[in-house]
């Protein structure tokens, strides 16, 4: 069996110094890699009443797809500023180097849905807490946040259960 970690690129240097980025082509281009963390994400909800996927630009709708197909559930995809061509609900963030927009179409959540956010990375969880802000704004649920890798050093993942979201990764990278 493949370990997952090692099909992850870490890239020294990028995109400032100090910062090592990991990237994930390397695991989606891996397919039992790629099929093994869709089927990790979707653990331990089958059979749950899950009614919505959110994915975070652009990774997030990789990884989010997938496992909204797994769980026969739909997919809502959470944008930058001025990407979606609907009316739009929009939620400020911070990010490590500033801040910044995302939003949603107004209508892709119905009061009450079952949500499990998703994408690949949770560093800070700037942009993690405003797409669950975003989604409870409009009523979601949020059941669970889901992540390939969690940077524990960065304090994300502890921010997200702090907000009362249960937060699950498939693996860690010490430092940042």
């Amino acid at each position: 069996m493949t370990d997952l970690k090692s099909t992850i690129r870490s890239i020294p240097d990028y995109p400032k110094p100090g910062v090592v980025f990991r990237d994930i082509t390397t695991l989606l281009g891996d397919a039992r890699a790629f099929r093994r963390t869709v089927d990790e994400l979707v653990q331990p909800w089958p059979g749950s009443k899950i009614d919505k996927i959110a994915g975070v630009e652009a990774r997030g709708f990789i990884l989010g797809g997938a496992v909204a197909h797994q769980l026969s559930a739909g997919f809502v995809p959470i944008r930058k500023k001025g990407k979606l061509p609907h009316e739009t609900v929009r939620v400020a963030y911070s990010l490590e180097y500033g801040i910044d927009e995302m939003e949603m179409h107004r209508d892709a959540i119905t009061p009450g849905d079952r949500v499990i956010l998703v994408d690949d990375l949770i560093a800070t969880g700037g942009t993690a807490a405003g797409a669950v802000q975003l989604l409870r704004n409009l009523g979601a649920d949020v059941v669970a946040a889901v992540f390939v890798i969690d940077l524990p050093d960065l304090g994300g993942a502890e921010r997200l259960r702090g907000m009362d979201v249960t937060v699950r990764t498939l693996m860690a990278f010490e430092g940042h």
